[in-house]
């Protein structure tokens, strides 16, 4: 069941303006990541859904966040369907967020009071989103789509709209200050956050360096 509300997840997506998007098959790897990256500041973290019995791994680090990292909000990305979504509530996500639109995932988290963020690659789509319920929409894959331009444009005549972009960003001040500038709600890193051979050298500490880095730069630009 979600530790917190749906109101505490999606201020803390506004406070930090930063998720991390992370999946690995290792429970260890996945606490020690997760781990890093709540030292360096991180207070929203997606566990992806996308390996064999990915949920059994969310499960496991579910509870070790609960014990060890009690400020981190958990939620599980990568659903596409209402059952999957389902199961993953079930496991403790606080938050759902998926690579497309899905009218019955909405149903299903409106009904538990957990954000649904989906993924969105039009303006229908993300008004059709939001008239679902959905607080927050993820520009998906945003570099593809129209980049930081995407956002602005959206944002003159739907002001309102709070988005968050993945794919397309990196960790560059560059990169960055540009989505901020835009006005994005929050950016959304995966592997360029956490390249293969820091992973595989179990340097963690650069994990948490650069979490300070990328944080420090959304709180100069936004």
């Amino acid at each position: 069941m979600a530790r917190f509300s749906k109101i505490e997840v999606i201020a803390q997506m506004k406070a930090t303006g930063m998720v991390p998007v992370f999946y690995h098959a290792d429970i260890e790897v996945a606490k020690k990541v997760m781990t890093a990256c709540y030292e360096g500041g991180v207070r929203v973290f997606e566990f992806t859904n996308r390996g064999e019995f990915a949920h059994e791994i969310f499960a496991q680090l579910s509870k070790y966040a609960a014990a060890h990292c009690p400020d981190m909000i958990l939620g599980a990305g990568s659903v596409v369907d209402a059952g999957t979504a389902s199961l993953y509530l079930q496991l403790g996500a606080n938050f759902i967020v998926g690579p497309l639109f899905n009218a019955e995932v909405a149903r299903v988290c409106n009904r538990r009071l957990v954000p649904y963020v989906p993924g969105c690659g039009t303006v229908t789509e993300i008004g059709t989103a939001q008239e679902a319920g959905c607080d927050v929409c993820k520009i998906f894959p945003a570099g593809e789509v129209g980049g930081p331009a995407f956002v602005k444009n959206i944002k003159a005549p739907m002001p309102w709209s709070m988005l968050m972009v993945t794919g397309g960003v990196d960790p560059s001040a560059d990169n960055i200050s540009a989505w901020m500038k835009a006005g994005v709600t929050c950016v959304g890193m995966g592997s360029k956050l956490f390249p293969k051979e820091v992973i595989a050298a179990q340097e963690w500490q650069k994990i948490t360096e650069k979490c300070k880095e990328v944080l420090a730069v959304v709180a100069q630009y936004r």
